[in-house]
């Protein structure tokens, strides 16, 4: 898959994943593994570019003696999942037009 496209849905996987409630790193992993392996080291730059884009509030918590962050997802990343949700039925319909030329070689 392209990186830039793969950068671009992994997003937005990220926001969904924080759509019911917020969350921290380890339970975002987590959630999205029946859909899309992540290590840590993709998704915190992932929520950092998320945070600085406005898509995200972030707060920390102690748990256990330690601070561990929280993502929530705010309006803006809610726009931002609906503005894919339009852009990607473009590319839907894209896809289908190449599958059925390709389905008639």
């Amino acid at each position: 898959m392209d990186a830039q496209l793969k950068r671009g849905v992994l997003e937005v996987c990220v926001l969904s994943a924080l759509l019911k409630e917020p969350s921290y790193g380890y339970r975002i992993i987590k959630s999205l593994s029946p859909v899309v392996k992540i290590s840590e080291s993709t998704l915190y730059p992932i929520l950092k570019r998320l945070e600085t884009s406005g898509y995200l509030s972030v707060r920390s918590l102690e748990h256990n003696g330690r601070l561990r962050k929280y993502y929530a997802i705010n309006e803006s990343g809610k726009d931002r999942l609906r503005q894919f949700i339009d852009e990607w039925e473009g590319i839907a319909d894209i896809y289908t037009y190449i599958q059925n030329e390709v389905r008639q070689l």
